[in-house]
């Protein structure tokens, strides 16, 4: 039996990319990494980690893209982490409308996150979560994810991170010395 792998989960918009702001990455060419983030990825990488995108992207729900388009994204994204030896080990995206009654992925909701951990064989007692909203944090507890990282954004923190950030690039000189 193999033993089961800690993770580092990412949300994508603000963390693994440039925030939109207000809207969403609708097209490959206005996706930008967040500075720093690829570094940081790396990192965990060659440390073992499994690396675990975890989005809500209802943009494809309120139909202003397709699943293709979305897709291609991340397509696109993992095809220039790989040039880094630093790509995802799999991406979770909600695509459903907030609205949904019938919605079970959406955040805080834990489901991404155990999917995730059943696919991939993951501890999620030594894994992490990095997130720019209260819905990421939350999510991390109810999935039972003990350590997060907030990168704070320009809403209010209600829900409190094991550590806080102004910028992803801020994470890999302070986790470094927390991995040993």
């Amino acid at each position: 039996m193999t033993q089961m792998r800690p993770a580092f989960f990412f949300d994508r918009d603000g963390v693994v990319n440039v925030s939109p702001g207000a809207g969403y990455v609708l097209r490959k060419e206005d996706f930008h990494f967040s500075p720093g983030v690829i570094e940081l990825l790396t990192y965990l990488k060659q440390k073992g980690f499994a690396l675990v995108v975890v989005t809500s992207q209802q943009g494809v729900g309120k139909g202003l893209m397709s699943q293709q388009e979305l897709d291609d994204i991340h397509a696109q994204m993992q095809a220039e982490l790989a040039t880094h030896q630093a790509e995802f080990d799999a991406i979770y995206a909600c695509t459903c409308l907030s609205s949904d009654p019938d919605c079970t992925c959406r955040k805080p909701s834990a489901e991404m996150i155990e999917k995730a951990a059943s696919s991939l064989d993951l501890d999620l007692s030594r894994s992490w979560l990095i997130g720019d909203h209260d819905r990421d944090i939350k999510m991390a507890e109810n999935a039972g994810v003990p350590r997060t990282i907030r990168v704070l954004a320009d809403h209010a923190a209600g829900v409190a991170a094991t550590y806080t950030v102004s910028e992803v690039a801020e994470v890999l000189p302070w986790l470094k010395p927390q991995l040993g």
